[in-house]
């Protein structure tokens, strides 16, 4: 991995765990990722317009991708309701490295350098620390745990059908923007099922905050995928994941969640992780 996706890949996790805070701290958690998505559909047609259309062989790669990122949204919306930011942000980024190192190695053919391998182990072995330690002593109940443990799971598997749909697309660009429009037609069309005439009132008072998040999620996963087409998915997984850090501070303040001493050892390792990782490039 060259220095130049390394740092993107970095600003993706930094803008990633920013439109992950803006959703937390929307009480409503279906406002907020309809807002997000519904703005990223919107900046999605604008970029449609200019960009190449993805290759037909990236469409059901597309279609598929935005059916797992609903599930996603819809399961990181219910983690957050449960528990806390500090908490469940790890826990759901945390599972998603090592699943998608044996999922590239068995349906991608990716192979990884030793220096890699080690990158991605010993990041891991960070994230799980991150996402192992809990704010004040106090551990996830059941259900929030498997909430966020399935959120990990999702992001796993669509970072697995983007990484080969962003390759047959032929347009990192012309892939988000038709993944955009796609994941923000499905997702706000359930939010008006839901909310039915309610839904233009309550969504007014957010829609700043939004906006912000939609153009923060489409810089952050734009960043990925162009990533993806120029390293293996393992690495980069496993990079984004320092989000997990960026995340840990957010929590610590903005929302008086205390990061501690055991977060800090955790994130060292990921940056020994993320070190490995650059010297395999």
């Amino acid at each position: 991995m060259t220095v130049a996706v390394a740092a993107a890949v970095l600003l993706a996790a930094v803008t990633h765990a920013s439109w992950n805070a803006i959703a937390h701290r929307i009480d409503d958690k279906l406002i907020a990722l309809t807002l997000i998505t519904g703005g990223a559909a919107l900046i999605g047609g604008v970029l449609a317009c200019f960009a190449p259309v993805p290759h037909s062989a990236a469409w059901p790669w597309l279609v598929v991708s935005a059916l797992v990122h609903i599930g996603y949204h819809a399961l990181l919306m219910r983690s957050f309701t449960l528990g806390d930011f500090g908490q469940m942000y790890p826990i759901a980024r945390g599972t998603a490295p090592l699943v998608v190192t044996v999922l590239a190695t068995l349906f991608v053919g990716e192979t990884l350098s030793g220096w890699q391998l080690t990158g991605v182990a010993v990041a891991s072995a960070g994230l799980v620390g991150l996402a192992v330690w809990g704010i004040r002593g106090a551990r996830p109940h059941g259900p929030a745990l498997l909430a966020a443990l399935a959120t990990g799971l999702s992001i796993a598997a669509y970072t697995v059908i983007d990484g080969v749909g962003v390759r047959a697309a032929g347009s990192a660009v012309g892939y988000l923007a038709w993944l955009m429009i796609l994941e923000g037609v499905l997702f706000p069309a359930y939010a008006w099922a839901v909310h039915r005439g309610r839904l233009l009132a309550e969504l007014r008072p957010h829609a700043a905050h939004g906006l912000l998040g939609a153009v923060l999620a489409m810089t952050a996963y734009g960043l990925v995928l162009w990533a993806q087409t120029r390293a293996p998915l393992a690495p980069v997984a496993a990079l984004r994941e320092s989000s997990i850090i960026v995340g840990a501070v957010i929590g610590a303040l903005f929302f008086k969640e205390r990061f501690g001493g055991p977060r800090i050892a955790a994130a060292g390792l990921m940056v020994l992780g993320i070190g490995l990782m650059l010297r395999a490039g």
